[in-house]
């Protein structure tokens, strides 16, 4: 570790502003800093900003810039891509550091001239017939991690076999700091790098026509407010919602990008916390309905009024669930509809899905596998696709995009409301028709923090405890699944599981109940998902609660 710290300590074009961070790092910062190297995953890399080989800076960007230039050369001597970024810490200097490595090898670049999401950024791929694609952001983690994702030919985060393939450049590429690239004013010159926008823009907002069941509707009758949380929303939400004739107020303080999020405790619009500030313009102006996507709108929240006039959050799985009635209700597919989602996610959009003859397809989690799918069925002569989505409130609902899409999801969520409030329904109403007609069940995502080496170990030992002795639960399962080993096991036989191996593990009751747990893939902490049915809400939530206890009791004796 001092040897590394002494490396990027005595190199000599080191940026100042990271040497002086370096000057300041305590033993214990150098050991957190340099320990390990940050690692690029199967959905890309994300990590804490600062100097060193486990932090994200200008270097490791570059580095992986560059191995993926490399990457691209071996399937396209003249390959294209696309670089977006959000409003996050230094994603500017991030995505011109990106695309200039990248040219530098021979990639033609298209480069947004300022922020955008992530959604726009897949749809330009393919708008663009790109041969992948580099996102800057860290999603909806606190302001001093940033991160990057990257994408294929079809705007989709790399499957596992390609991620593999650039991962394993990476690990072999022994440059650092000695990579070379060209001065950015000259690749501009030679149209090496191309700024991208406007244009880029207003097809994608025309594409969201798709998205409408009812555009003769006067979606006006419906009031909202909306905040973008300070992210990447502000490019475009205005436009959309003038183009789609919305009555929208704004939460004027977090219209403006902040990458510090000062108006806020999390960017994360699954924490009710998020909503602070749009309650209280939503009470100012009785608003029906309050929706916040997150930095790089990838993700939606949604805030319904209650009759009592206060504000409630849906969950991921309730959203899901509304959107998959409102579409089976309204849409007429030429084919079989094929929802997709993942094994995580609540069964109450299957068995939606499944009343109205719709294939429901599972995926593990993460929204690649999702939009693998997609592509599967692309020109498929039996099926079409109808949804995709995940419980972390993640939903795409035209294949306009390959990745989760706030914005689109937003249009759809809107027209949704605005139909059933003509028909005297707001969507907690639909909500407790969907459970009427289907069960009611209870769905919560408890995350168990555990942070840093001792944290990934008993992350580890409490699944391995689970995988191994589970029985000593005293819960009467008839089912377990193991993603790990890909075997679902029942009481006196087991088949195999189609799926690639997955850390994860699954167990089911026998009235349909389950619950799964799984480490997070992008933060240091583990999670457990409940799925309870019950005859009423009541006692699904007290079931939950009941096996919620016996897990966590469990967990807190490893």
């Amino acid at each position: 570790m001092r040897e590394k710290y002494n490396q990027w300590l005595n190199y000599a074009d080191l940026d100042q502003e990271l040497k002086n961070v370096l000057l300041d790092y305590s033993e214990e910062e150098i050991e957190e800093a340099f320990g390990t190297d940050l690692v690029f995953g199967t959905g890309g890399m994300r990590g804490i900003l600062g100097p060193g080989t486990n932090r994200l800076n200008i270097y490791t960007v570059r580095k992986v810039a560059y191995c993926y230039g490399k990457y691209l050369l071996e399937s396209n001597p003249k390959p294209k891509a696309v670089i977006a970024y959000d409003n996050r810490l230094k994603s500017v200097d991030f995505a011109y550091v990106a695309a200039q490595a990248l040219a530098s090898v021979g990639v033609k670049v298209y480069l947004f001239d300022d922020l955008r999401s992530t959604p726009v950024l897949s749809f330009a791929i393919r708008y663009l017939q790109a041969d992948g694609g580099m996102m800057i952001t860290a999603s909806h983690n606190p302001p001093r991690y940033n991160g990057l994702k990257v994408y294929d030919q079809d705007g989709c985060q790399l499957s596992l076999e390609l991620s593999d393939k650039l991962i394993n450049i990476i690990q072999n590429e022994e440059k650092f700091f000695d990579i070379e690239v060209q001065d950015l004013k000259s690749l501009l010159a030679n149209n090496q790098i191309e700024y991208i926008g406007l244009d880029v823009d207003k097809a994608y907002i025309e594409k969201l026509q798709e998205v409408l069941l009812h555009p003769e509707i006067d979606y006006r009758n419906l009031n909202v407010t909306f905040t973008p949380l300070h992210g990447t929303s502000t490019k475009l939400i205005r436009k959309i919602f003038n183009r789609y004739g919305f009555n929208v107020n704004y939460v004027t303080k977090q219209m403006i990008n902040d990458p510090y999020f000062t108006t806020l405790t999390s960017p994360n619009p699954e924490n009710f916390s998020a909503f602070d500030e749009a309650i209280k313009v939503a009470r100012v102006h009785n608003s029906d309905i309050i929706i916040a996507t997150d930095p790089d709108a990838d993700r939606v929240g949604v805030c319904v009024r209650t009759k009592d006039g206060k504000y409630q959050l849906l969950s991921g799985n309730q959203v899901g669930a509304i959107l998959i009635y409102y579409i089976v209700n309204n849409k007429r597919f030429d084919k079989t509809g094929m929802v997709i989602t993942t094994i995580v996610t609540s069964d109450i959009g299957e068995r939606i899905a499944k009343a109205y003859d719709l294939e429901v397809k599972r995926t593990l989690t993460g929204f690649k596998f999702i939009g693998e799918q997609m592509k599967l069925i692309e020109n498929s002569q039996d099926y079409e696709f109808a949804f995709g989505y995940e419980e972390s409130i993640g939903y795409i609902v035209k294949d306009i995009v390959r990745d989760k899409d706030a914005l689109q999801s937003v249009v759809c969520i809107l027209e949704a409301a605005s139909y059933y409030l003509y028909q005297g329904k707001t969507l907690l109403d639909v909500l407790n028709e969907i459970y009427e007609k289907f069960g009611y069940f209870y769905d919560e995502v408890v995350n168990i923090n555990l942070v840093g080496y001792e944290g990934s170990k008993k992350i580890s030992n409490i699944l391995n405890y689970f995988r191994n002795h589970y029985q000593e639960l005293n819960l009467d399962f008839i089912i377990h699944e193991d993603y790990l080993t890909q075997i679902r096991y029942y009481t006196n036989q087991e088949e195999q599981i189609n799926l690639p191996k997955s850390n994860v593990l699954k167990f089911y009751l026998p009235d349909g109940s389950w619950f799964a747990m799984r480490p997070s893939g992008t933060e240091p902490k583990m999670k457990i998902y409940l799925s309870i049915i019950g005859k009423t809400m009541n006692e699904a939530i007290d079931k939950a609660n009941s096996i919620k206890q016996i897990i966590l009791e469990k967990i807190n004796l490893i």
